[in-house]
């Protein structure tokens, strides 16, 4: 867990609220006014800990089945003094609590899931009508044999000895793996019930969705 927050780190400081959000349709504007957000597979939080610091008139709330990585959260959002619109708790991609978000985030996890279809499900069902589901995955060509690169091959090595694993441990083990690649993400985000899916921002390592009912 520490080193997957150590592999992201530089990602989220550097990009998150400065070119990803913003390439958002009208989600910034909403964060700005005051918007009620929920970052799903949180893990140690960082990702939830910038935004909330960033964007302080609205509410987040972090969720991870992993306790010992709540507790990591919750000691790192007193640690940058980010408390009075910020908590984090227990809780799957399938079952955390709460109803009419503006804003579900999925950062870098969903690949990771058991049952991503499910999760996105659980995700629009949490949604306001007019809400957005951003999806950051590691970038990937949608043909594999575009996809055979030094960047891809490690993220197919690491894939197998993680991410992989992970979800064929949970509830029907899709198994996505870390080089999905967005049409494929798309498939499943279709599945769980989004119409909507957009490729908003694409650089050599990341790829993030829009997604909307």
């Amino acid at each position: 867990f520490c080193a997957t927050e150590r592999l992201f780190r530089s990602s989220y400081l550097n990009f998150l609220v400065q070119q990803w959000l913003p390439q958002l349709s009208g989600v910034v504007e909403q964060l700005q006014m005051g918007a009620k957000v929920a970052d799903i597979g949180c893990g140690h939080g960082l990702s939830t800990v910038l935004m909330a610091k960033a964007f302080p008139k609205s509410q987040f709330v972090g969720f991870d089945f992993h306790e010992a990585s709540i507790e990591h959260a919750r000691d790192l959002a007193k640690a940058q003094d980010v408390t009075s619109n910020l908590s984090f708790d227990i809780a799957t991609a399938k079952n955390f609590p709460g109803s009419d978000y503006d804003l579900i985030c999925a950062f870098d996890c969903l690949h990771d899931m058991g049952d991503p279809i499910g999760a996105a499900h659980h995700v629009k069902q949490a949604l306001v009508p007019t809400g957005t589901f951003m999806v950051v995955e590691p970038f990937a060509e949608d043909n594999l044999a575009d996809n055979l690169k030094p960047r891809a091959r490690m993220a197919y090595a690491a894939s197998t000895m993680a991410c992989v694993p992970t979800s064929l441990a949970q509830e029907i083990g899709l198994a996505l793996g870390a080089q999905a690649g967005a049409a494929k993400m798309g498939e499943v985000l279709n599945a769980g019930g989004f119409s909507h899916v957009r490729k908003a921002y694409v650089d050599p390592n990341t790829t993030v969705l829009e997604v909307r009912p």
